[in-house]
């Protein structure tokens, strides 16, 4: 147990190094990422199935996901863009990969399990518009992938605890903007 304390410390203390992320920032900073083709802003993300179902447990870990997941899909869609092209996602739900199990033991009861059981999930709505602000692709889409354990995400020393979140927003950018 004590391995696994060090362990979830190191990645905490990993996250706070990494440019961009911030442990003690709120929802409200999430959007301090600046982009010129790419915006990316969270609709009401209090009600987040993520913050609705484990608030408490986020905040005992002071680990902070908005800010990291947007500036994520910032970095991925911009070299996708034409370069008179702009896309715009409002993300309106995420339930991260994952979950807590307070009933299995008080000592776990902070601590994210990660089982096929609580597969990652992104509800978004995007926009792709020209230079003319023309909008040339719209839509609605419910990310999921059920079997993330299984999909080769995890590699082997990677300690970013949202690989599998990330992961999910790359599958839904590599089909490429004419299918997003």
């Amino acid at each position: 147990m004590t391995r696994t304390i060090r362990y979830l410390a190191a990645t905490l203390l990993g996250l706070a190094l990494v440019p961009g992320t911030s442990l003690s920032a709120h929802a409200e900073g999430a959007d301090a990422v600046p982009s010129a083709r790419v915006s990316v802003r969270y609709l009401n993300p209090q009600q987040f199935t993520e913050s609705r179902n484990y608030g408490r447990q986020d905040r005992y870990n002071n680990v902070h996901y908005l800010g990291p997941l947007k500036a994520h899909l910032i970095k991925r869609a911009t070299p996708l863009l034409a370069a008179d092209q702009q896309l715009h996602v409002t993300i309106t739900d995420i339930q991260l990969a994952g979950g807590y199990e307070p009933w299995s033991s008080p000592q776990w009861s902070h601590v994210r399990i990660i089982s096929n059981r609580y597969p990652p999930r992104i509800d978004l709505k995007f926009s792709v518009t020209g230079k003319d602000g023309r909008v040339i692709r719209q839509g609605t889409r419910k990310l999921r992938n059920l079997g993330y354990l299984s999909s080769g995400v995890s590699m082997p020393g990677s300690t970013d605890p949202l690989r599998y979140d990330k992961a999910l927003l790359d599958s839904w950018l590599r089909r490429g903007l004419h299918h997003l």
